[in-house]
């Protein structure tokens, strides 16, 4: 994750001024500030990749500035410097939550590795938020005893210990994201963060955000500064599944960030570089697409160094008893069931079962089956019927038809005149049989009362 802002406060012109220059010799934003004042009118109205903050100041002290820097809900890493160290001071600090403690005068190679652990620091919160918010893991293992499973593991075998970039292919459910997922566990990049971008699941106005981040203020609701998926993949593997669904104007970007290795965020001017391996997925034939003008064809080729197709599952049927066995531990586990396992003869239908998709249903455990007793025949007059003749209530009689018959099936019915307005409807002829309306009762007159 590449630094980009850093405030540094502190109340000797000379300090300020070198880290001033040293920072901005690496291409830095830097932000400076004199007192607490003007540290806190900093912080209020903008944001900061790193602090660097002093103990002692005029107008307060340090330590009681970094506990309110820790107090905000997102809040950047804070290094400490002073001019007289000691151990008590520098445990005080570490405690309120400080990232590192510096003792004046420092080099520049201190500076450097500070600023080398920072940005590890960073992309190890921005990961880890990342798979809190998405409950991302580690995910099964890879399965399977079949030739064409034991195919695939040899190609996976073969192109994860290089850096190459792996165009995966093949239906809808067939394993494809498993695979990107074992090429990761087994290459050098093994304990570096992995990725995911599904860009099926993401409108064209969000998917350039999502994938190369945005600035603040870069377009309406963007309040903050936020990195995309490519920083956050930095020194690892990003996947990009359903890559035949990028929009052609972001095709573009992407090719630059496969030759070039760098690229800006949405609003933003600073050219970021990254370190990132490029797995993609596709369940589409994209030289169909190419011939058709859907997707460029310089970065088909630039995506499909190694290309690696999964087979479905229809062509893999011994691994179709082994899958069974593997859900039923998991959901048994999952629900806290004890199933003794599957008898003969549901193996049996297992691996008779012609099945007619790519992949088993593994989102939950399937419905109960429904009853195979033909239907009931239908109520008769003349058939018997365990209920008394009292209770049988006759079927209603057909509706009539608001519309005869039209004599020509094939051609549309004509539709009904309007009905008029229901004030403007003429009443219906008075009939003797309509019961007449009743008045009122009369009131009863009493007696009148005896004197």
């Amino acid at each position: 994750m590449a630094l980009d802002k850093i405030l540094v406060v502190d109340d000797e012109p000379l300090v300020r001024r070198s880290l001033e220059d040293i920072l901005k010799a690496r291409k830095l934003q830097v932000v400076t500030a004199a007192s607490l004042a003007s540290a806190e009118a900093h912080l209020g109205k903008d944001t900061f990749d790193l602090i660097m903050l002093d103990v002692r100041l005029p107008d307060g002290d340090g330590q009681r500035f970094l506990e309110q820097v820790m107090a905000l809900p997102t809040h950047p890493p804070v290094v400490m410097m002073t001019g007289h160290g000691s151990i008590g001071s520098a445990v005080d600090c570490m405690r309120a939550g400080a990232f590192d403690y510096m003792t004046k005068p420092f080099d520049r190679a201190q500076i450097d590795l500070l600023l080398r652990k920072a940005e590890n620091y960073a992309q190890l919160i921005k990961v880890n938020r990342y798979f809190n918010e998405r409950g991302g893991g580690d995910g099964e293992p890879m399965l399977g005893r079949s030739p064409a499973t034991l195919r695939v593991r040899q190609l996976i075998e073969r192109v994860a210990p290089t850096d190459a970039t792996v165009l995966i292919i093949g239906e809808h459910g067939s394993g494809k994201e498993m695979v990107a997922r074992e090429i990761h566990r087994n290459s050098p990049r093994r304990n570096e963060p992995y990725i995911k971008v599904n860009c099926a699941a993401l409108s064209e106005q969000l998917i350039e955000s999502e994938l190369f981040g945005h600035e603040k203020g870069a377009f309406t609701g963007a309040v903050e500064r936020r990195e995309g998926r490519f920083e956050l993949a930095n020194r690892g593997t990003l996947l990009l599944d359903e890559i035949s669904e990028l929009p052609l104007n972001l095709q573009a970007k992407l090719l630059r960030v496969l030759q070039e290795r760098e690229f800006e965020r949405v609003g933003g001017t600073k050219t970021i570089k990254v370190n990132v391996r490029i797995l993609a997925t596709s369940n589409r034939d994209l030289q169909q697409f190419m011939e058709r003008g859907l997707f460029r064809s310089d970065l088909y080729y630039r995506l499909n160094v190694f290309p690696l197709s999964v087979p479905p599952l229809r062509e893999r049927h011994d691994d179709i008893e082994l899958f069974a066995e593997d859900f039923l531990r998991r959901f048994a586990r999952k629900y806290g069931l004890r199933l003794p396992g599957f008898s003969e003869h549901a193996r049996e239908a297992l691996r008779a079962y012609p099945a007619p998709s790519s992949s088993p249903r593994t989102t939950g455990p399937s419905p109960p089956p429904r009853s195979t007793s033909p239907p009931s025949p239908p109520w008769s007059p003349a058939a018997p019927s365990p209920t008394p003749a009292s209770s049988r209530t006759p079927p209603a009689p057909p509706s009539p038809s608001p519309l005869p018959p039209s004599p020509h099936p094939n051609r549309p019915r004509p539709r009904p005149p309007p009905r008029s307005p229901r004030k403007n409807r003429p009443r219906p002829p008075s009939s003797p049989l309509l019961r007449p309306r009743r008045s009122p009762p009369r009131p009863t007159r009493l007696p009148p009362r005896p004197p």
